[in-house]
């Protein structure tokens, strides 16, 4: 048996796992909180559902640019790895900093507060409930995705599964209920559908979609790589165009576009109409699950950059441990779950633990996808010739479509979001020096 210093990822993941882990991200916890604020900034229910739409256009514009990347440079980095290879090892450390430090991190600590949000409104732990149900959460299931790859990707089933149960739920009370004109007499009026509200309408349309990309990290894991992850991620993004597309339907019809607006919880509203007070017992339940599913799926693939960062800068070189026996990036893991923790406890100090995260993470993230974009049309110039089992189809449209999407995402971040997002650039210029360490490292081994 190979020693875990030298043991490396194995292909052990199907279509269908990762069909699981990218559904289990996405649709997670946005779908619960940004469709008030979508409808907010248009002028009705058709422009509503365009939007969604088109969200799922761009995002499946992304999804076609991470399949040629993936099956060309499959790599358990991911898009450490694609950085790496296009712009050279000193970006790519910088994005390994920022991604353990900032991006995956403060996800994982945001879906945590969403998680002790709602489970707080079932029980109560005091005044740090949230905080205390979000440490939980991250302590619990970094737990389990340490014991291996097959009880993490087991556990995502279950949520998955749960998720989509309830999600059928929903969908069944809705086609019961028509408070429509009653939300919206109740209503006030909204925004009209301007240029520049229809662009913040998609803003956060697409945060909601966000999370496909994690696809990259387990793509040195697909079996079959080479057709099985174009495969996953268009199945994933048409299923979640799906689910969307239902879901924006049912809060349509049961609250109407004014009673939509003026909704903090529109499944919880819709519930409520439905079976009364029970209803939103039952959507509290409903969002811890799929709190729980994204924050599993985010868990298993954040800790696959540090391996990579590992195996890439020899003072790092603890981090580039595999355990062969539980088939997962240990220390990784370890390292990933105690930052986690210390945003926690970060997020515990602020009026809005949730919001704070979502300020810290989002310039940075669409920075570097916004490299990403730019490293496939590099990357197609100076490789002409390297085999590529998938390619993007009506290049170089399709990621030139792609970058202007994260190119405004970035700006919008900037513009939209608080002080935290100042925080976050601050702590990615923190990072600066270990670009220096990678100048001064052995060259990346090809893989």
């Amino acid at each position: 048996m190979e020693s875990p210093q030298r043991a490396t990822p194995r292909a052990r993941l199907t279509v269908l796992d990762a069909v699981a882990l990218i559904v289990g991200i996405v649709f997670g916890i946005g779908i619960y909180k940004t469709p008030p604020l979508v409808a907010a900034n248009v002028d009705s229910g058709l422009t509503f559902m365009a939007l969604w739409v088109v969200g799922g256009f761009v995002t499946l514009v992304g999804a076609l640019c991470y399949a040629e990347l993936a099956t060309a440079y499959p790599s358990a980095g991911g898009e450490y790895h694609f950085l790496s290879r296009a712009y050279g090892k000193s970006v790519a450390v910088l994005f390994a900093w920022a991604r353990g430090t900032v991006v995956q991190t403060g996800a994982i600590a945001l879906v945590a507060f969403v998680f002790g949000d709602y489970a707080s409104q079932l029980l109560s732990l005091g005044p740090y409930s949230s905080s205390i149900y979000a440490a939980i959460a991250v302590l619990g299931l970094t737990a389990i995705n340490l014991v291996g790859t097959a009880q993490g990707t087991r556990a995502q089933y279950l949520f998955t599964a749960v998720e989509l149960t309830t999600i059928v739920v929903v969908l069944t009370a809705a086609l019961f209920v028509d408070g429509g004109r009653e939300m919206a007499a109740a209503a006030p009026a909204g925004a009209g559908g301007t240029g520049g509200a229809l662009g913040l309408a998609m803003v956060f349309v697409l945060l909601t979609y966000g999370g496909w990309n994690e696809a990259a990290y387990i793509s040195a894991e697909m079996r079959d790589a080479r057709h099985s992850i174009p495969r996953a991620l268009v199945t994933a993004t048409l299923v979640l165009v799906a689910l969307y597309g239902l879901m924006n339907l049912a809060y349509l019809h049961a609250l109407g576009l004014q009673g939509l607006r003026a909704s903090e919880a529109p499944a919880a509203d819709l519930m409520r109409l439905a079976t009364g007070d029970i209803g939103a017992a039952v959507i509290g339940v409903t969002v811890c699950s799929a709190a729980l599913s994204t924050l599993n799926a985010t868990i298993f693939t954040g800790a696959r950059v540090y391996y990579a960062l590992g195996r890439d800068l020899p003072v790092l070189q603890r981090l580039g441990v595999w355990s062969e026996r539980g088939g997962a990036p240990t220390n990784g893991f370890l390292v990933q779950g105690g930052i986690a923790l210390a945003l926690v406890l970060f997020g515990a100090t602020t009026r809005d633990g949730f919001q704070a995260m979502v300020d810290y993470t989002a310039p940075v993230f669409w920075f570097f996808m916004l490299l990403v974009g730019i490293a496939l049309i590099q990357l197609r110039r100076r490789e002409p010739d390297l085999d590529r089992p998938f390619r993007v189809p009506l290049y170089p449209l399709t990621p030139l479509v792609f970058c202007a999407t994260c190119a405004y995402l970035l700006y919008s971040s900037l513009v939209y979001t608080g002080y935290g997002a100042l925080v976050g650039v601050a702590v990615l210029a923190i990072g600066a020096p270990l670009v220096w360490i990678g100048r001064s490292a052995r060259a990346m081994p090809a893989e």
